[in-house]
This record gives C-alpha cells, structure tokens and sequence, in this order.
C-alpha cells in the first residue's frame, strides 16, 4: 500500500509541475533541448478544437507574442494538426542558444472579443542541458522490448525521475510498474547523471508520444512498436536464405588475409 500511495503521489508532483492550469488546451511547461539538436514538442487540445487553426507564439507576454508557425507550415519550425489525437505538434529543428524563451502553444477561437485559447511552455537550449535522451525516436518489436538512455546533470541528479505517456498522462518512477494492459516499465537509476528507462512485452498500444523529465525539466521521446512477422513469414525468410547458402560455392580463403581479394573487393568467407 505505501508503494502505490507513494506512486500516486509521484504523480500528481508531475502532473502538477509539468501541466498548466488550462483545461482545454495543455502541453509541458519546461522543456530542454541540446544545442544544434532537434524537437517535438506536443500539444493536446479539446475535441471541440478540431477544425481551429493552430499555431505556436514567441513571447513572455501572450497578449504580445509573435506567431512563428501555424498549422501545416514548412520550415526550420512547423505546426502539423493530428485532429485524431485531438493534438498538435510542433517541430523545431537545428536549435541554437537563441531560441531559448517563452512559447504559446495556441488555437485560434476566432469571433470579436474571444481570446484565443494557449499554453505556455519554456524551452531551454544549451551545450549541457539539464535532461538529454541518446535517442529521441525509438522502435521495439510487438513483444519485445525498447530502452531510452537519458542523461541529467550534476544540478537534477537527486530530483525526482519520471517516465510518462502522452496518451493517457500516465507516469512511472524509480521500480517496475506492471498492468495488464500495457507492456512493463523498468525505470533504473545508476547514479552519476544516467537513468535507463525499459519496456518489456511492448504491444501496438504502447506506441506513441513520451516524456522523461527529472524534477520540472523534461524532454520528448517517440515510440514506435512495428507488428511481429507471422511465423509463416519467419519461416519462408528462413527457406530463402538456406537457399541461397546452399548454392553459394565457397571461395578457398582466410580470414586471416593471406589471399588476395578477387577483383579488389575486400571480405573473406568462413568455413563451416
């Protein structure tokens, strides 16, 4: 029992720290990013927001910002419209130093004297930001497993750890979380600014859209979970290549150099 109070309340630290105070329309609040790397940041809207267009504003002051891209726009940043997913992402690509500040993510309402509703978010672009991934994108096989290699320095070290899922604002800690829905979550902390995040039984569910964060600093991460081939396709893969084996002649070489490459190209065969 005071494993899962303990759980509850490390979610609710998150969730209070990480999301706004819009009801409508939210996305994180601190966000970090290494220099020269790019980023998606996400936001979710209400279903009644569908058809709105979209855009992302620079600037402390909302009333004042200025738009830097809105919906299905190209560029070193671009709004793309997932009307499915009731969100929209925004990708910013090739970040420098100067494009740490203040962020809308923001749906035009429309109609003389509504304001447009918006969430606010600060970006932090840095040569050692405070929380990093290796990898911003990763994929698993339907039954197997993904890892994230995440990175934090000196300064978050003892704040606390979270791996949280977009979908449903779901959030893992330090341990194992198992349900019977969803894959199982191990989140490892080795010390010295290294914590290694792994989900076992991935299933088609699982994909989609995460967030690590350690204290109120927190980066994107997406996964993909690709179908596991059919045994009939296993097996046919298997034919194929004993196959093309079977009548491959092998060459009368080394591995230890001693022969010269046939016609310049450099490999060596090994006997069985």
């Amino acid at each position: 029992m005071h494993f899962y109070s303990l759980l509850s309340s490390s979610i609710l630290f998150v969730l209070l720290l990480c999301i706004s105070d819009s009801e409508s329309l939210k996305t994180l609040e601190n966000l970090t990013v290494k220099c020269g790397e790019s980023l998606t940041i996400l936001c979710l809207y209400d279903e009644k927001y569908k058809s709105n267009r979209k855009y992302w504003c620079r600037g402390y002051l909302f009333s004042s910002c200025k738009i830097v891209a809105s919906t299905n726009t190209s560029g070193r940043t671009s709004v793309t419209d997932h009307p499915t997913q009731n969100m929209f992402t925004v990708e910013l690509k090739s970040l420098q130093d100067s494009d740490s500040g203040h962020y809308w993510c923001a749906v035009e309402i429309g109609g003389r004297g509504t304001p447009d509703d918006k969430d606010y978010l600060y970006l932090t672009v840095s040569a050692d930001p405070a929380v990093s991934v290796i990898n911003s994108t990763v994929s698993g096989q339907e039954g197997g497993s993904v890892s994230v290699q995440c990175l934090i320095s000196a300064e978050y070290q003892n704040k606390q750890k979270n791996w949280c899922r977009f979908k449903d604002w779901t959030c893992f800690t330090v341990g194992r979380t198992t349900t019977s829905q969803n894959s199982a979550v191990l989140v490892t902390d080795y010390g010295k600014g290294s914590v290694r995040v792994e989900m076992r039984g991935l299933q088609k569910s699982d994909a989609g859209w995460y967030w690590f964060s350690a204290g109120d600093v927190g980066v994107t991460v997406h996964l993909t979970v690709t179908e596991r081939p059919s045994k009939t396709a296993v097996a046919t893969t298997l034919s194929s290549q004993e196959t093309q084996e079977s009548m491959t002649t092998p060459e009368e070489t080394t591995c230890s150099g001693t022969e010269k490459p046939k016609e310049s190209q450099q490999f060596c065969l090994s006997h069985n």
